[in-house]
């Protein structure tokens, strides 16, 4: 029995010593990426955006695309307008001509917002080496993140990365509820000539929006 207990222990001790250098690899591979991109001047995404959950029989599927700065940025998503000038949220809904202006407090937002993508990782989610894909032609390794609050509405996100490029191929979001957001990379350019006033907020330009003041 006392010989049991030892390979026990052994067994466990090199099981645990695996986890933390698979942890190890995982944030390694994140951090390039995170430090690749803060590199870049700017950032223009087209992205393919779906939303599933099969209990309630819903699957969505639309394209987006958003010009990130720095913190700042411009996201065109579903019809609506999301633009972040480093201050203040503004969220442009032309359909119903409305705008709400809201102010950023970065600990309250638990989204993973588009000048996040790169870096929400490094606060409150363990991490995990998992699979690897090759997709057309691409080599693509699985990193996923589990939220380390047991009461988060996030069970799980894998993030693709490609293993040359170092760029985020795609992000699938799994929530505790059974639905799954994925988000994939159509198109990636890095400092462009972005307009000077392209994160500015024009109040002028919708004389005929209501507009709804949050902050």
């Amino acid at each position: 029995m006392k010989r049991l207990s030892i390979i026990m222990i052994a067994l466990l001790s090199v099981f645990n010593t695996a986890n933390a250098q698979d942890s190890q690899k995982a944030k390694k591979l994140l951090d390039e990426v995170s430090s690749k991109v803060k590199a870049y001047n700017n950032m223009v995404i087209d992205f393919k955006y779906s939303l599933e959950n099969e209990a309630e029989g819903v699957n969505q599927e639309t394209r987006g695309d958003v010009s990130i700065s720095g913190e700042k940025y411009v996201l065109n998503l579903m019809g609506t307008t999301q633009l972040f000038d480093g201050k203040k949220i503004y969220t442009i809904i032309p359909e119903d001509q409305e705008i709400n202006i809201s102010n950023y407090v970065a600990e309250e937002e638990n989204n993973i917002t588009p000048s996040k993508m790169f870096t929400f990782y490094q606060e409150g989610y363990t991490y995990k080496w998992d699979i690897t894909q090759n997709i057309k032609g691409r080599k693509i390794q699985y990193i996923k993140l589990t939220p380390k609050d047991s009461n988060a509405d996030v069970k799980n996100i894998l993030l693709g990365i490609d293993n040359q490029t170092k760029h985020i191929y795609n992000l699938i979001q799994t929530q505790e509820n059974g639905t799954k957001i994925t988000i994939t990379v159509k198109s990636f350019k890095t400092n462009q000539p972005l307009a000077k006033n392209l994160f500015s907020f024009n109040e002028a330009r919708y004389k005929d929006y209501y507009i709804n003041r949050l902050d």
